[in-house]
């Protein structure tokens, strides 16, 4: 969780927050995404994470994926922005958020994958039709969106 965002849970509790996050559907060379099996609710997701204050949105979704995946972004593609009721959400420990997902696809990357220790289980691929059922509720349109993308290709 970023510094700021830890600092407003100080003072607001877990009353809902205005989240502004940065993420990256990974796309291996077969064309399947990178997922991670969250440690917090057992759901698996991207990688992203807040914004910090006076952070570029593009930097962010690097370093999320960096400390999530171990994965160095060559090259970021805008994907799409999610907002609204389905971004709604509200986490094991009670904090609740409306997020403001900004997802990137990234298809040029380097590293070697390691899991973020307390944070993720397992990093897997998964094609855009054997995605698990068990999928983050707050990435789930999006993750479904870059799906029938690729479905439909």
């Amino acid at each position: 969780m970023s510094d700021y965002i830890m600092d407003l849970r100080k003072i607001v509790g877990h009353r809902p927050l205005l989240q502004v996050g940065a993420s990256v559907i990974v796309e291996d060379s077969e064309g399947r995404a990178l997922l991670q099996l969250r440690s917090d609710n057992h759901c698996w997701g991207y990688s992203g994470g807040s914004v910090e204050l006076d952070e570029v949105v593009e930097e962010a979704a690097k370093r999320e994926l960096f400390e999530e995946t171990g994965l160095t972004a060559e090259k970021l593609e805008l994907f799409g922005i999610f907002s609204g009721p389905d971004t709604h959400y509200v986490y094991p420990n009670g904090d609740e958020v409306s997020n403001v997902d900004i997802v990137y696809l990234c298809r040029e990357y380097s590293g070697e994958l390691i899991c973020q220790e307390g944070e993720t289980d397992e990093l897997r691929f998964f094609a855009a039709d054997e995605l698990p059922e068990n999928l983050s509720p707050p990435i789930r349109v999006p993750l479904l969106k870059w799906a029938k993308n690729k479905l439909e290709r």
